[in-house]
């Protein structure tokens, strides 16, 4: 009985000495605990994601993947898979799993190891918001101490969401959110039983139980929970059966963008970086664009299908690479060969496996074979140089040889699939289109291939605009005083000028002069020598200041008569932003692409106010948004809307007129030995700009003006984008009269004169005086009698 007490005694003591020994370690360690009220305010870091004008996603930015839920979003059948595999006494204990803890301390004693054990999903969460997975003593009560005050501060659903919002899943996914997308590219509703159980099965080992990188761990681990939800009555035993006989189908899903638009994805992400620094990256923004998701895949599609025509009118280049193959390799082999090669564009790397005299056998990857056919090959002229390509190939052998590393074309009718010979393209291009009432950018491409070259031509490629640039110059001219009908002559001229390193003798295109040329005439054919000698008629200083009104700074132009001819340097977004000007009625705007940015939560944090043509306000505009200032009068822009009107339909971008629209107005533009091409246009409703070139600069050769090189991605482009659109009329503004004009002097054409036609003049500008000969104009912006074949100015 004595020792029955003594024991009882010694039990008493030893208890309370536990008791005033944790007690002491609480008040020890109790200062070091963090709030866990932070926890009912926690923010994840959620990635940055961008979208569309009509919310598709465009790219996603962050080194976590997270997409958060509430606890009411989260299927029940996932939280049961939790808790059988996590913790299946969470609804039950305080926190603290003391079964778990003793069972812990059992391992301790037998082995002399510490090891992690009895750890509750409460516990989990406090290690994980908290503390770190350091195994010491310290952290262990710590862990224990916050587990209890967090279970008295939230309810346990609220600790169950913040545990599948924060876990680390492996791949990059934080939380089952994330994980359903990775694994299988579903919503977690969207998610089947082994499914279900092979995510709840990660956050034991996430690298060890990856069905990526050890499906059959991964398996195992999965019907391990499986059969944990049964023997816990969570799932029938058919339903386990069921689940236990369906194989791993987990794959890699990367963000599922919906709309090809890296270029401009990289502008918003350098625009978020430099408003929010790294915040930017795991705040959970939400960036919405003002692309249309239609137009800038028809922009991506244009400009590739545009600069694979002019790769093919090239000549081919040869294999990418050669790779010396014994003919006995397996796919498994072929394989690794190709690992390094991806798509680029749209063209696909394939490897020849062997040639006949006709056409050639390829691999494309993954137990694909092809046959490329003569039809797919016979093009593949060699390439020289630019102006020069060699004779057409007799057999395949010519051209391709086992081992060849090549890229193919594939296209689908409604009957076979067809493959194409192609190669990457060495010359590139930028496609901008934008909304000339407001400046919002509709799509944008500053390449072939964004992860082949991230340098973006559209906003970062100082170019020549060449040709272009007269838009500028003729409106300016229109301010000086000229006119439509205004006689400038197309002849020889050499200029002295300092600031072009001697004497300069510019040409037209064609190499031939034309004589006595009315200016409509003249921009509509693109006529160099006429531009030159109407800016040195206006003066360059008033050419520059106008130039100023369409965004362009003076001090990065020259200030000399190659001024006339686009020498300065510009960006694919300046011309747009200069066009816009062009299509609007005269106003300028400002090109934008953000149209607002949203917290998580859906809360607007900034609604983009652009500047917004209203060309019947007189006060605020609707919407209450800024009003868009005039910088060029109605009547100049009437005026050269319908002279570059001309243009498209008897000039330089008369291929346009496959369109069938008689809204279109645009300028051509090519420069020295044809090293850019561009087309500049727009309607009323839409402005788009397209730009050809090599990054060196080297010429594009013979022919590959703006009207073959460029325009075809235009036409492409606005094809599909005007396809719904309605054709505006362009209206005669006030202070405007037509006057009957004889077309060789500019002059009133007498009422019997059977060659004369209607030119729209400012009132005060209308020619007075009839024409009775032909004149020819000097130089100084006045008519006179007389010319000469070549003039030096000095």
């Amino acid at each position: 009985m004595k020792l029955i007490k003594f024991f009882l005694w010694l039990s008493l003591l030893g208890s309370l000495a536990g008791a005033i020994s944790v007690a002491s370690l609480y008040y020890y360690l109790e200062p070091t605990l963090p709030p866990i009220e932070n926890l009912k305010s926690v923010k994840f870091q959620v990635p940055l994601r961008i979208f569309s004008a009509d919310n598709k996603l465009i790219a996603e930015f962050g080194e976590m993947r997270r997409i958060p839920l509430v606890y009411n979003a989260i299927p029940e059948r996932m939280v049961q898979a939790f808790l059988a595999a996590e913790d299946d006494r969470f609804f039950e204990h305080p926190g603290v799993d003391y079964k778990g803890l003793m069972r812990a301390a059992y391992q301790l004693l037998l082995t002399g190891e510490r090891r992690q054990g009895g750890s509750t999903i409460t516990m989990q969460v406090a290690r994980n918001f908290f503390l770190s997975s350091e195994k010491t003593f310290t952290r262990k009560f710590s862990e224990i101490f916050l587990s209890l005050r967090i279970e008295h501060e939230l309810t346990k659903q609220e600790i169950l969401e913040l545990y599948l919002n924060k876990i680390y899943m492996g791949n990059r996914a934080y939380g089952v959110g994330a994980a359903a997308m990775v694994y299988y590219g579903k919503t977690v509703d969207q998610l089947t039983l082994p499914q279900i159980a092979m995510i709840a099965g990660l956050p034991k080992a996430p690298s060890r139980y990856n069905p990526l990188a050890d499906p059959e761990r991964s398996l195992q681990r999965r019907d391990y929970v499986i059969g944990r939800m049964a023997k816990l009555g969570f799932i029938s035993d058919s339903e386990e059966q069921e689940a236990r006989s369906t194989p791993i189908t987990a794959s890699l899903h990367t963000a599922q963008t919906e709309v090809e638009a890296p270029y401009i994805a990289e502008m918003v992400r350098a625009e978020m970086f430099e408003r929010y620094g790294n915040d930017a990256y795991t705040t959970g923004f939400n960036v919405h664009t003002t692309i249309s998701s239609t137009l800038q895949t028809v922009a991506n599609r244009a400009v590739r299908h545009n600069l694979q025509a002019y790769d093919q009118r090239h000549g081919y280049r040869g294999a990418e690479l050669h790779l010396e193959l014994s003919g006995s390799e397996d796919d498994q082999a072929l394989d690794a060969l190709l690992r390094d090669h991806r798509i680029i564009g749209d063209l696909l790397p394939a490897l020849v496996t062997g040639v006949e005299e006709k056409s050639a056998e390829l691999y494309l990857g993954e137990g694909r074979h092809v046959t490329l056919t003569w039809e797919g090959l016979e093009w593949a002229r060699p390439f020289k140089n630019e102006n020069r390509v060699g004779p057409k190939p007799q057999r395949a052998d010519e051209t391709l040889k086992p081992g060849d590393l090549v890229r193919l074309l594939e296209s689908a009718d409604d009957h076979d699939t067809h493959f194409r010979l192609a190669q990457i393209p060495a010359v590139e291009s930028a496609f901008v289109s934008l909304l000339p009432d407001n400046g919002a950018i509709q799509a944008l491409t500053g390449g072939y291939d964004f992860y082949h070259s991230k340098f973006n031509r559209v906003t970062q490629a100082m170019r020549q605009p060449g040709s272009g640039f007269k838009a500028i110059i003729y409106s300016a001219a229109l301010e000086a005083g000229f006119t439509a009908a205004s006689l400038i002559n197309d002849a020889p001229v050499v200029f002295d000028d300092p600031s072009l390193e001697g004497a300069w003798r510019p040409e037209n295109y064609s190499g031939k002069f034309f004589g006595p040329t009315r200016l409509r005439y003249a921009l509509t054919k693109s006529r160099n020598l006429v531009s030159i000698r109407l800016l040195r008629s206006m003066g360059i200083e008033h050419a520059l200041e106008h130039a100023k009104k369409f965004g362009f700074d003076p001090n990065n132009l020259p200030h000399n008569l190659s001024l006339a001819l686009g020498s300065g340097a510009v960006t694919p977004l300046q011309m747009a932003s200069a066009y816009a000007i062009l299509a609007n009625g005269g106003y300028k705007i400002t090109p934008y692409f953000i149209d607002r940015i949203e917290s998580e939560t859906g809360e607007i944090l900034f609604q983009a106010t652009p500047n917004t043509v209203c060309e019947s306000c007189t006060g605020e505009s609707p919407n209450n948004l800024p009003i868009a200032q005039r910088v060029i009068s109605p009547q100049n822009h009437y005026l050269m809307n319908s002279m570059m009107r001309d243009v498209i339909t008897r000039g330089t971008g008369i291929k346009a007129r496959s369109l069938g629209r008689k809204d279109l107005a645009g300028k051509t533009g090519t420069t020295n030995d044809q090293r850019d091409a561009w087309f500049n246009g727009f309607n009323r409703s839409l402005v788009a700009i397209t730009w050809v070139g090599f990054d060196s600069s080297k010429p594009l050769g013979r022919g590959e003006v703006g009207g073959r090189a460029a325009l075809p991605a235009w036409i492409e482009f606005m094809q599909t984008a005007l396809k719904d659109i309605p054709e505006l009329p362009l209206k005669v503004p006030t202070g405007m009269v037509t006057v009957r004009i004889d077309p060789k002097t500019g002059k009133r054409a007498s009422v019997d004169q059977e060659d004369a036609i209607f030119e729209v003049f400012r009132s005060e500008y209308a020619p007075k005086e009839l024409s009775s000969e032909a004149v020819t104009n000097t130089g100084s912006g006045k008519t006179g009698k007389g010319t000469t074949s070549e003039e030096q100015i000095f």
